[in-house]
């Protein structure tokens, strides 16, 4: 059974210097064309791309919802979706599709949009291949205000997160440092910004590059 999403892969970790270090930031000056909102509706927002599925380590350890992860159930993980949302998955190569709950968040790798269990995989019937391209349909939504957060880097040391915030903070004037434990391991995550849509997230993340980091939007849960 292969476990294609790790906290290796999630958590980038090798750069624990280099963000004291000036030149590793380019702040960009460019423009931004205006874009169409992105919003979050019952019924209407969909999103199409890559999907993996995790299980073991993170079986049994808790999910960022603070329910214990089971590979064996139907669950899923995203970046930005509200914690309780149920979607209608479906794996555009086979046109299978099934109803899930996000209550994780991630998964932390470029080019992907949403984590299943291993179950929620099995019946998508891509356990064995770990990635394929779906589609995210929103049924229902949890009664929450949300905004956003632009996650820059995540840490098992603290200090070193710590050291990136204040950075950052004299920058931005707003990082924060979240703690997450997952029950076996400790993560301090650095987040910069408060957004009210993922649009105007979109816009600060684009200024931010971080050699051997890739900035995520996230969900401020």
């Amino acid at each position: 059974m292969k476990n294609f999403t790790s906290e290796n892969i999630r958590i980038h970790n090798k750069f624990i210097f280099f963000f004291l270090i000036p030149l590793f930031f380019n702040i960009s000056s460019c423009s931004f064309s205006s874009g169409s909102k992105i919003e979050i509706k019952q019924g209407e927002y969909k999103e199409r791309g890559i999907s993996s599925w995790y299980g073991v380590p993170y079986h049994g350890r808790k999910t960022a919802s603070g329910e214990v992860y089971d590979m064996y159930g139907i669950s899923a993980a995203h970046r930005t979706l509200p914690l309780g949302t149920v979607c209608k998955v479906s794996n555009l190569k086979n046109g299978k599709n099934i109803q899930v709950r996000i209550n994780d968040r991630g998964p932390f790798v470029k080019n992907r949009i949403l984590d299943l269990s291993y179950a929620a995989a099995k019946s998508l019937g891509f356990a064995v291949e770990g990635t394929t391209e779906v589609l995210i349909e929103v049924i229902s939504l949890p009664a929450v205000v949300q905004s956003f957060a632009v996650q820059v880097a995540s840490f098992k040391n603290e200090k070193n997160a710590l050291n990136l915030q204040h950075y950052l903070s004299e920058k931005y004037g707003n990082a924060s440092v979240v703690k997450y434990d997952n029950g076996s391991d400790t993560f301090y995550r650095v987040r910069v910004g408060s957004f009210k849509n993922v649009e105007d997230a979109g816009k600060f993340i684009d200024q931010v590059k971080i050699k051997d980091s890739t900035p995520f939007i996230v969900a401020r849960d």
